[in-house]
């Protein structure tokens, strides 16, 4: 799979394609029904699917106070589609600028004149250009003058469920189940393990801790999951109890973490390295408990109920 960060990376030699269009944040179950019908089309061509989408969010860009906080990072989207279905990525930097191109600009710089469309497919409620005045009415009339048919895909599954939206909401509940069946998978975090106060290593529990700053997280609480290493190809995943939240057994913690303890490892060193963390179940919320000796006694019973929901 090849990734453009730019227009100007995008080979002019390309020949026609198939595109598909979206945020695709979290690459859920609704953007996967909309890339399988692309995959299709593109399939019965004999060209190749690019997958087109934006970063950062508009949002961040046009309401940064209202962006939603995002279910993958880039790279982390980019390997989702490209499993999807995707055979390219084009990631448009977006910015003031972009936002201000018409939908006609847009479909010329991008759809046309980049990647020289053969046919375009998007969600029914897909909008794009100045002030969201484009939609799929806008690409079948564009399409006519340039030569390429336009899909916009219902979501059978229903809105409710297949969105990013609606995703976010569950992980602000805690229900990850929730919100891996809208995903199709377990909602995962991922990031490079950073040092901490090393309270679980004192504790016979060591940690390995990644930030959730600018990224979506499940409500504060024990969680029950896997930890795999993607900077290590083939390594198989651990077992793992999840915390998140700020430790608030001791004074002072106030930045939000997501902890990962490996199952029966305490040789494991990961700092430095970028891991995957995974959430199947939630265990229980997060409580400040009067003594070390009672928060170790739960984090025992965490393990075990870790076993029992991950069948080990």
């Amino acid at each position: 799979m090849r990734v453009w960060r730019f227009l100007e990376q995008v080979p002019a030699d390309l020949g026609r394609t198939v595109v598909v269009i979206g945020n695709f944040d979290g690459v859920h179950l609704g953007h996967r029904h909309v890339i399988a019908r692309a995959r299709e089309i593109a399939d019965a061509a004999g060209v190749p699917l690019v997958a087109v989408t934006f970063d950062p969010h508009p949002m961040a860009v046009l309401r940064p106070d209202h962006a939603p906080l995002m279910l993958t990072d880039v790279d982390t989207r980019c390997a989702l589609l490209a499993e999807a279905g995707a055979d390219d990525v084009l990631v448009v930097p977006f910015s003031r600028d972009i936002a201000a191109w018409t939908p006609d600009h847009f479909i010329t710089a991008v759809i046309v004149e980049s990647l020289q469309a053969r046919a375009v497919v998007v969600g029914a409620n897909f909008r794009f250009g100045a002030r969201a005045s484009g939609d799929v009415t806008t690409l079948r009339a564009a399409g006519h003058d340039h030569d390429f048919t336009v899909e916009g895909i219902a979501l059978d599954g229903g809105p409710q469920v297949w969105s990013s939206t609606y995703v976010r909401t569950c992980l602000l509940a805690g229900d990850v189940e929730g919100a891996a069946e809208a995903l199709g998978r377990p909602y995962a975090v991922t990031g490079v393990v950073v040092k901490g106060d090393q309270r679980g290593r004192e504790l016979g529990f060591p940690t390995a801790n990644v930030p959730t700053q600018g990224v979506a997280a499940p409500a504060d609480g024990v969680y029950a999951g896997w930890l795999r290493r993607t900077d290590v190809e083939g390594e198989a995943p651990f077992p793992a109890a999840i915390s998140v939240g700020t430790n608030p057994t001791f004074d002072g913690e106030r930045e939000r973490r997501v902890e990962a303890y490996v199952l029966d490892r305490t040789d494991l060193d990961l700092y430095g390295a970028t891991v995957e963390i995974s959430f199947v179940a939630r265990l229980r919320g997060m409580v400040a408990f009067e003594g070390i000796e009672a928060l170790i006694e739960t984090m025992k019973g965490d393990v075990v109920r870790t076993r029992e929901i991950l069948g080990l």
